[in-house]
């Protein structure tokens, strides 16, 4: 099936299960992943298919969601085993900020997020000072790529909402609105984030803004947790230099008693795809090194992953 109908058909339905229903089949996962037009759907695919080509007995029920915003409340409520959060949201999370610390765990860390904005090509605008007073789409408002956002422009002493005219739009819609001219630009997170994709292929083109090195300096001062970041060239139409930015690792999550056993089986399973060489594009990032150099303790980790770590020796 074309990769454009399978994300329409994994999209619309609120659930997916992928795996057979055998005799054999140990366990069922249920997997929170998110609306269509955002980088967690793209890497949900990848994730998916990657899985059940290592472990066919695995059942994986993939739930349509909000996003971060859903899947946390619901990893915490037990009514998923896994989910995507994004860096910021899981950093909140472990941090304990404005709440208890988290007992969710982490699978995996999927892949590095780096924060930008993009206008037009064919507008003046080059600098995020210059953004100042205009209309920005910042995606969801609980979303986690309007969490980044927060982050960033908090660094530079900035609010979305007060210094900015601020739009809340679902990720699809936002692309548009800056090519129709009803927005000035739209911050986005990741790489190949797909409204960048679809603002760069666009008639008008894409520029994008991101911080200067010495905002990503004061920034970091403030939020220290934030990465710097590099977007290489020509990873978008028209972007012919590498980009210096800031962002964060976006995680696969498992709720605080998912059984270990499980968290081991995961574990190995991403494992295997690594060691085989054949991450996917999307899924090249999803290393234990990165998952092991992305947090600050390796107690984040779930238990049966932290097993499967030390046994290959591959975390002490």
């Amino acid at each position: 099936m074309p990769p454009l109908k399978r994300r329409r058909m994994l999209a619309a339905l609120p659930l997916v299960v992928l795996g057979a229903r055998t005799a054999s089949a140990e366990t069922k996962v249920t997997f929170g992943t998110a609306f269509e037009g955002g980088s967690f759907m793209v890497y949900a695919l990848a994730f998916l298919d990657a899985m059940r080509t290592v472990d066919p007995n695995l059942e994986i029920a993939s739930v349509t969601t909000k996003g971060t915003e859903e899947n946390v409340p619901k990893l915490e409520a037990g009514e998923l085993d896994i989910a995507m959060v994004s860096g910021e949201i899981a950093h909140e999370l472990f941090e304990g900020a404005g709440r208890s610390a988290t007992k969710l765990r982490v699978i995996v860390a999927m892949y590095s997020s780096p924060g930008m904005f993009a206008v037009r090509s064919d507008s003046r605008y080059r600098s995020i000072g210059e953004l100042k007073g205009k209309a920005v789409v910042w995606n969801g408002k609980g979303s986690g790529v309007a969490a980044q956002a927060r982050y960033v422009l908090d660094g530079l002493g900035l609010d979305p909402d007060k210094d900015f005219q601020a739009i809340y739009a679902i990720m699809t819609e936002g692309p548009a609105m800056v090519i129709d001219g009803r927005a000035t630009a739209l911050w986005g997170s990741g790489l190949r984030w797909p409204g960048f994709i679809e603002m760069a292929n666009s008639a008008r083109g894409a520029r994008f803004i991101v911080p200067s090195a010495a905002e990503i300096k004061t920034i970091r001062d403030k939020h220290a947790f934030l990465r710097r970041i590099t977007v290489p060239a020509g990873l978008y139409r028209g972007q012919y230099d590498a980009l210096e930015t800031l962002g964060t690792w976006s995680y696969l999550l498992a709720r605080a008693d998912l059984g270990d056993e499980l968290g081991y089986r995961l574990a190995k399973d991403l494992y295997r795809v690594e060691r085989a060489g054949t991450l996917s594009r999307v899924l090249v990032e999803s290393t234990v090194k990165n998952t092991l150099s992305s947090l600050s303790s390796p107690d984040l980790l779930q238990p049966g992953v932290r097993r499967f770590y030390r046994e290959k020796a591959l975390l002490q």
